[in-house]
C-alpha cells in the first residue's frame, strides 16, 4: 500500500490532516467563546464590574466575586509556588534515586489525579472544621493549593532537568557551591518552564467550583479579611445558571472569568519571553 503512495503525496496529505486538526481545535474554541460573548456581552458595564450583587446575583454587579476570586488565587499561589518549586528542586537536584524518591514522585502523581470534589471534602473537613478556619478565603485558597501543587512540582521538576549539565559544571568549576549553582544558574534558566507549570496550576484552580463551594462559602459581601467567606466567580456562575436566577448574568460573569484567565496567561507569556531573551542573549 505504501508503494502506491509517493512520499510527496504522503507529505501533502499529512500536512492537510494536521492543518485540519488545528483548524477544528481553533473552530471549537471560537464557537465556545463566541457563544458566551454573544450571550453575555450586553450585561458588561462599569456598574456590572464595580457594583455589588442584588437579589442573589440576578441584578447588580460582581465586584465581590472578582475580588474574592483574586484573593483565592493569591492565597493558592503564595502557598503552592514556594512549596512546589522547593519540592521540584529537591527531586531534580538533591534527591538520590531510591525507593523514597520513587514514593514521593508517585504521591505527587496521585495527588494530581485526585477528583476536585474529594479535595473539596477534605478541605472542608480539615481546614474549615478541624483547623477552625470555617468558610473563608483562607480555607478556599489552601484547598486550591492542594490542586495546584502537583502541577507545579511536576512541570518545574522537568524544566529543571532540561537545564544542560554544562551550566552546572561550569558554575561548580568556578568555585560556586551547589546551592549557589541551583539558585543563580539552574532556576533562572528553568523559569520559562516553571512559569508554564504555574500557568497550568492557575488555569486549573481558577475555574474550580467543587473545591470552592465546600471551603470558601457563598457570601455576596465584599471580603474584608482572609477569614471572611466569599463567593468566587466559578461558584457564582454555577449558582446563577443551575438555579435559573439569571442566564445573562451568568454569561457576563463567564466573560469576566475568561478575561482574568487570559490576563494571567499573557502575563506569564511575557515573563517567559523576558527570561528567554535574557538567557539567549547572555
Amino acid at each position: 500500500m505504501s508503494a502506491l503512495i509517493s512520499p510527496v503525496t504522503a507529505d501533502k496529505a499529512a500536512k492537510v490532516v494536521l492543518w485540519a486538526s488545528a483548524g477544528i481545535a481553533l473552530l471549537i474554541l471560537a464557537v465556545i467563546l463566541g457563544y458566551i460573548v454573544v450571550q453575555g456581552v450586553h450585561v458588561i458595564s462599569l456598574s456590572f464590574l464595580l457594583g455589588s450583587p442584588r437579589l442573589s446575583g440576578a441584578e447588580g454587579g460582581i465586584l465581590p466575586a472578582i475580588v474574592g476570586t483574586f484573593w483565592l488565587m493569591v492565597v493558592a499561589m503564595l502557598s503552592s509556588v514556594p512549596i512546589g518549586i522547593g519540592a521540584a528542586i529537591y527531586l531534580a537536584e538533591y534527591a538520590p534515586k531510591s525507593a523514597v524518591t520513587a514514593v514521593i514522585s508517585f504521591g505527587v502523581e496521585c495527588l494530581a489525579g485526585v477528583p476536585s470534589i474529594v479535595i473539596g471534602l477534605f478541605g472542608y473537613a480539615f481546614l474549615s472544621i478541624y483547623l477552625g478556619f470555617g468558610f473563608s478565603v483562607l480555607s478556599g485558597g489552601l484547598a486550591l493549593m492542594f490542586m495546584v501543587l502537583p502541577w507545579i512540582v511536576r512541570v518545574s521538576e522537568e524544566s529543571i532537568k532540561t537545564v544542560p549539565n554544562a551550566f552546572r559544571e561550569a558554575s561548580l568549576a568556578l568555585g560556586a557551591t551547589k546551592w549557589q549553582t541551583v539558585r543563580r544558574v539552574v532556576i533562572p534558566s528553568a523559569i520559562p518552564g516553571i512559569t508554564t507549570g504555574v500557568i497550568l496550576g492557575i488555569g486549573k484552580a481558577i475555574g474550580e467550583t467543587a473545591v470552592i463551594m465546600f471551603t470558601a462559602g457563598s457570601s455576596l459581601l465584599m471580603p474584608m479579611s482572609l477569614f471572611d467567606p466569599v463567593r468566587a466567580l466559578p461558584y457564582h456562575i454555577y449558582i446563577l445558571a443551575s438555579e435559573g436566577i439569571s442566564d445573562p448574568m451568568a454569561y457576563g460573569s463567564s466573560i469576566v472569568l475568561l478575561v482574568m484567565v487570559l490576563a494571567i496567561n499573557l502575563a506569564a507569556i511575557a515573563i517567559q519571553r523576558h527570561y528567554g531573551r535574557h538567557y539567549v542573549r547572555n
